[in-house]
């Protein structure tokens, strides 16, 4: 069974595009007047769809190349591990295995990691994306499109621009509070609430920079 979107993309892949999405469109809404009208809303919410449907295509099509060269790279790592040495062997399985986790293996384990790759069979080239990879391509334009919605939605159903700046920015803390928990609790924090609050304040310093900056 083909796996979806959730499971191609980690957890903090996922909060990170909605992260994106968010400030992106936070960008725009927190800069409308409180005097507006309703065209400046429209014009608003035109612009911070536009942004979102284009980031979340050069996000998801950037993801594409990650995935190809990183897919690649670790082809020609198996290959040279295959014609290497002992000694070399272990040193590049040492090398990259992630967050240097390599420095804690003996020999012995390293030995039979070069060995397993040794044994597999290693694929062709292949400088296409995979069904995978571009279902997990899309399941990042789907989140950074999608988290546009959230924040704009409140100035199509309320009429006050006031009212519905307000709210628009409680449903952002609150969405950018459940992605820090969410978060928390993947990494195993206890209580989850705290990477709540960083992200949450994370945010909405990101959100101040990228206005200031003209974002």
């Amino acid at each position: 069974m083909a796996e979806n979107e959730s499971s191609i993309l980690d957890p903090l892949e996922r909060a990170s595009e909605i992260i994106f999405g968010l400030i992106m469109a936070l960008t725009f809404t927190s800069t409308i007047s409180l005097l507006a009208t309703k065209a400046d809303v429209h014009t608003m919410l035109a612009g911070a769809i536009g942004c979102n449907l284009a980031w979340g295509i050069v996000d998801a099509a950037m993801y594409l190349l990650a995935q190809i060269v990183t897919r690649e790279r670790w082809r020609t790592l198996a290959l040279t591990v295959a014609s290497a040495s002992t000694v070399e062997a272990r040193r590049l399985i040492a090398e990259h295995i992630p967050l240097g986790a390599g420095k804690i293996f003996t020999e012995s384990e390293l030995d039979r990691l070069a060995g397993a790759v040794r044994a597999s069979a290693i694929p062709e080239r292949r400088v296409m994306p995979t069904g995978d990879e571009w279902r997990g391509a899309a399941g990042i334009f789907m989140l950074v499109f999608l988290s546009t919605f959230p924040v704009a939605l409140p100035f199509v159903f309320l009429e006050d621009v006031g009212i519905a700046l307000r709210t628009s920015n409680a449903i952002a803390v609150a969405l950018l509070f459940a992605i820090g928990a969410a978060l928390g609790k993947h990494m195993g924090w206890s209580p989850s609430w705290a990477p709540g609050a960083i992200v949450g304040v994370f945010g909405a310093v990101l959100v101040g920079i990228t206005i200031a900056l003209g974002g």
